[in-house]
Parts: C-alpha cells; sequence; structure tokens
C-alpha cells in the first residue's frame, strides 16, 4: 500500500517557473512511455497523435478571484472566491476562503477593493458564504485580481492575464487555471486539425484546493476536495466514436482526467453535471482515457497519485528525477509530460 512519503521529492527552487513563455509551444515535452524517455518540444506533440484520436480539454475560464478588503472594524482581509454559489436576480452568493487576524461574523460586512460590500452568511465547512451586492462575475472582472498560485512569487500582471489563460477558455468559474492546456496556441489546435485529431471539451471549475498537499500519511485518511464538472453528450459521442474506431483518447490536463473519469464510474462515460471529489491513487482503474498531457505537479499532491496511478509509479518517479536532472521548468508555468496509460500493471498493492 502506498502512503504520503512515496510521493515526496526534493525540487530545487529556480527550477519553478517563475513567469511563462513569451510563445506558448516554445515548452518543452516529456514523453514517458512506460519507463522510457523522450526529450521533445511541445510543438512536436502533434506528431505523437494520429488521425481519429481525440483531444479533450477543460474549457473553463479563470476568475479574477483575489481580492482585498476592510471589515467594518477596520481590519484588513484577503479573500477567495472559491466557487459562484448562486448568481440570479434574487441571490449572488459566493464561498470564499478568507484570511483576517479575526475571523469576521455572520451578519457583518466586508468592503472589498474600496468598491463594494459584501455581507458575510453562515460558514459552509472551511468556506466563508458571502452575498455580493449585484452580479457576481461583474464586480469579479471589473474589481477583483487574478489568482496566481502561491508557488508563483509576483503579483499578476497584464502579461499573465493574458498568459494564465488558455486560448479556448470560455465559461468562467475558476481559481486556477488548467495549465496543461497553456500550451496549446490558435495555430497548433489547428495543426492537430488538420491531420484528423477530433477536439471536444468539458467544463471543469479548478479550485483552490488543487494546490493543497495531502497531509495523513495514510492517504485513506485524506478528504478530497470538490469540484464542479459539466460534460456535455457531444463530447460524450465524439468518445464513443474515438472508442469504437480503435483510436486514442487524450486528456489535456488532470482537470480534463478528473472530470471524464469522475463521468465513467458506471463504466462508460455519461453526459451530466455533477461534483467530484474523486481522488485517484495507485490502483485505480482508468475507464475512458488513454493518454494524458499534463505538466509537472507539486510533491505529496493529489495531482502527483493520479499521474503516478495513470503511468506508473516507478515511470513517473524516473520521470521526475530525469525532469530535474535535464533542468525542465516545474508547476504551472513550466513545462509538460505526455504520459500513456499503464494499464493497471501497477496496483495499490505493489512498490
Amino acid at each position: 500500500m502506498y502512503s504520503l512519503s512515496d510521493f515526496d521529492f526534493d525540487l530545487p527552487n529556480e527550477l519553478i517557473a517563475q513567469t511563462a513563455l513569451p510563445d506558448r509551444t516554445a515548452s518543452r515535452l516529456l514523453h514517458v512511455q512506460e519507463e522510457r524517455l523522450f526529450d521533445r518540444q511541445f510543438v512536436d506533440v502533434v506528431d505523437q497523435l494520429q488521425a481519429g484520436d481525440l483531444l479533450v480539454f477543460n474549457d473553463t475560464r479563470v476568475l479574477k478571484a483575489r481580492f482585498f478588503g476592510v471589515k467594518a472594524s477596520g481590519g484588513k482581509v484577503e479573500m477567495l472566491v472559491e466557487r459562484v454559489i448562486s448568481n440570479t436576480d434574487k441571490a449572488h452568493i459566493v464561498h470564499a476562503q478568507l484570511r483576517a487576524s479575526k475571523s469576521p461574523q455572520a451578519g457583518s460586512t466586508i468592503r472589498l477593493a474600496d468598491a463594494f460590500d459584501v455581507l458575510v452568511g453562515e460558514r459552509a465547512g472551511e468556506f466563508f458564504t458571502l452575498h455580493f451586492p449585484s452580479d457576481v462575475f461583474a464586480l469579479i472582472e471589473q474589481y477583483g485580481r487574478l489568482p496566481l498560485p502561491p508557488y508563483i512569487n509576483h503579483e499578476a500582471d497584464d502579461f499573465d492575464e493574458q498568459r494564465y489563460q488558455t486560448v479556448y477558455s470560455r465559461v468562467p468559474g475558476a481559481v486556477a487555471a488548467p495549465t496543461a492546456g497553456l500550451h496549446f496556441d490558435l495555430a497548433l489546435l489547428d495543426r492537430c486539425r488538420a491531420k484528423g485529431v477530433q477536439l471536444a471539451y468539458v467544463t471543469l471549475h479548478v479550485g483552490a484546493g488543487t494546490f493543497q498537499p495531502v497531509r495523513t500519511e495514510n492517504l485513506a485518511e485524506h478528504v478530497m476536495h470538490s469540484e464542479w464538472y459539466t460534460i456535455s453528450q457531444a463530447t460524450v459521442d465524439a468518445i464513443a466514436a474515438t472508442k469504437a474506431a480503435g483510436r486514442k483518447v487524450i486528456a489535456v490536463g488532470t482537470t480534463s482526467m478528473r472530470a471524464l473519469e469522475s463521468a465513467s464510474q458506471s463504466g462508460n462515460c455519461v453526459a451530466g453535471s455533477a461534483d467530484t471529489n474523486l481522488f485517484i491513487t495507485p490502483g485505480y482503474v482508468f475507464k475512458t482515457v488513454d493518454k494524458l498531457i499534463t505538466n509537472f505537479h507539486l510533491p505529496k499532491s493529489t495531482l502527483l497519485m493520479l499521474v503516478s496511478a495513470f503511468a506508473g509509479v516507478a515511470a513517473i518517479k524516473g520521470a521526475y528525477a530525469h525532469a530535474i536532472a535535464q533542468r525542465y521548468r516545474f508547476f504551472s508555468y513550466g513545462d509538460a509530460m505526455l504520459l500513456e496509460n499503464c494499464n493497471g500493471l501497477e496496483n495499490s498493492v505493489s512498490k
């Protein structure tokens, strides 16, 4: 049985990418086939695809979800919107993380960005319920700040606002980017189509929990964060057609993977919308995804466990050691990997 310490590694700080490359496709691509490693350029990913394969992207759009504010008492508050719960004529409600010297009480108000007031409601687990005065998305877009990951040490600027979104982002709701998709530009998508590769989309709104390390040595004790996803019938039909033709379904990013596998728990991918707290660890049998394009992930993270389940623990350990030795760039603005499904050859009791 694997434990938390099996998913730890030492990473030199200088390998944590702090800025995006000017050209989206200029990053490197480490292709992992079982335990064979191939150093490639991301722009050449098309060469690893076949006509009839299906690329599945997450079309969520990152919100300007970070705010600074002041409580009625004068105390300073830092807020991160985690999820928009309601945005109708009658209710504009979000769940948010709040950082303050003293937690605000239900019924109190907070002034955000020196522009508008929100009413504090009841707690929802680790989150605060906040009532906005009007359209949530409009206020977030006008007054919020783009929330970069905690390991990036600068405030978001105009370049980040362009580069920390995928070129196909469409549905606002995420607080972190589906970063594997950041490597695609419109010209590369056109090259995929020209080769006969099909494109499909899911939506999964990435939450801040994606950056949280697992803290329990026994993985079974970890409580997975929940994220909302939706998959259309058109995407489900495209997956079925791809499988029927004997071609591959390639998830672009762990968020696309998580949505697809969450919708496939019956054995076949089904359309619909739901919250998912699916925690994928070694031993999980993948039902829909054949290949995965992904960035490099944090030590002790659920995402490192997911890719280890997919490609094999030994293969991932070897790939990460190789990437560090070859000075690959890590995390959200870093380089990418192309992984093949190990087909369950490594199970949860092998080490």
